[in-house]
């Protein structure tokens, strides 16, 4: 079997048209874009997912992020910073998950 993306491994026999939607429409056009670098569609997506409170998606998009040159004290930072934004238990939660990826 040929290397699989993420979203297939996650719910490709599950949910196949969110996967072509992920894979062909996200990650294949919007995340390509030149119009934005990749290094500040992360830091949007990082921030976005920890003000939606949508930590299940987290891990994955901190790794990406620092493949796109998010540094560790950049990213922790702007978690001190959503904390006075999105709220305290947010952010506590964020740098919880950003410890356990950055100690990988």
């Amino acid at each position: 079997m040929p290397d699989q993306t993420p979203a297939q491994r996650a719910i490709g026999d599950f949910a196949p048209k969110l996967v072509d939607l992920t894979d062909d429409v996200l990650f294949g056009d919007v995340w390509e874009r030149q119009e934005l670098p990749k290094r500040d569609r992360s830091l949007i997506t990082v921030t976005s997912l920890i003000t939606s409170g949508a930590f299940e998606q987290l891990p994955s998009h901190l790794r990406l992020a620092r493949q796109n040159g998010l540094t560790e004290t950049e990213i922790k930072e702007a978690i001190i910073q959503l904390a006075f934004y999105a709220g305290w238990p947010k952010a506590m939660s964020a740098i919880q998950v950003a410890k356990t990826v950055f100690a990988e």
